[in-house]
């Protein structure tokens, strides 16, 4: 869904906060919530077109059962979700994930979102360059896949200008608002 979750359960695997020019990447802690929630409704015009929890009513409840599910491929090891806050202010930016996690084949998906307000000042692409060393150097994985539904312009630029390979487009790779649509699949390996 989107983007390593909430603090009160301790049995989740440690994820050491990163520090990466100007941005902190971290878990999200449920006083997270109201921020999370006010920058969904805020970006329903621009991420709401390619990720479809974001809309109008996305409330604090939302967030709150998102940080859950967070917590829950944190500690299946499926999945680790982060939110990007400013390190200056510690204002909420967006969100980054590698999420998908398959162990036996050292490959994941890495995903990207920023709210409206913050987008065009180099947020993405600084989560992402801030993250996939530790797919590759923590984690172990030998191939990070970024999966963008054909036509979000924007997260392509972010994988191309980060060096991501272009790999081709897949058919119905992608449920979006309950329609089956073709995504760009790009690729990062060590």
């Amino acid at each position: 869904m989107l983007t390593n979750c909430a603090d009160p359960d301790t049995t989740q695997p440690a994820m050491s906060p990163i520090t990466f020019e100007g941005l902190i990447l971290r878990r999200f802690q449920n006083n997270d919530a109201t921020a999370f929630a006010n920058a969904a409704r805020e970006s329903v015009d621009t991420v709401g077109r390619w990720m479809p929890w974001c809309t109008p009513s996305f409330s604090k409840q939302d967030a709150l059962a998102w940080f859950k599910q967070c917590r829950a491929s944190a500690r299946s090891e499926t999945g680790y979700e982060l939110g990007v806050f400013s390190q200056q202010t510690g204002e909420f930016l967006g969100g980054v994930a590698l999420n998908a996690i398959h162990h036996q084949n050292l490959f994941c998906n890495l995903g990207y979102w920023v709210k409206q307000s913050a987008q065009r000042k180099g947020v993405a692409l600084r989560a992402v360059r801030a993250l996939v060393p530790h797919a590759f150097h923590v984690l172990g994985m030998q191939r990070v896949e970024i999966v963008i539904a054909t036509g979000n312009t924007a997260s392509e630029a972010i994988a191309r200008n980060y060096g991501a390979h272009f790999e081709g487009i897949a058919r119905n790779r992608l449920q979006l608002h309950g329609v089956a649509v073709s995504a760009s699949i790009f690729s990062i390996v060590p």
